[in-house]
């Protein structure tokens, strides 16, 4: 379970750099991304779904 948490955090710390380092291309990233199809988004996130399973896989 801390694993999952440890995760969950490193997730955010992630997440939090991007937002704190570059708002402005986050807000463009964003508004990009309103203009792409459902499928190109799916497509983009089953394919990072997959690279982290992956990762966590060859990890482990």
């Amino acid at each position: 379970m801390s694993e999952l948490v440890t995760a969950l955090g490193l997730v955010l710390v992630i997440e939090g750099v991007l937002y704190a380092a570059f708002p402005g291309g986050v807000k463009t990233m964003m508004h990009a991304a309103q203009d792409l199809p459902d499928s190109t988004l799916r497509s983009g996130g089953l394919a990072a779904l997959t690279l982290g399973v992956l990762i966590v896989w060859l990890v482990r």
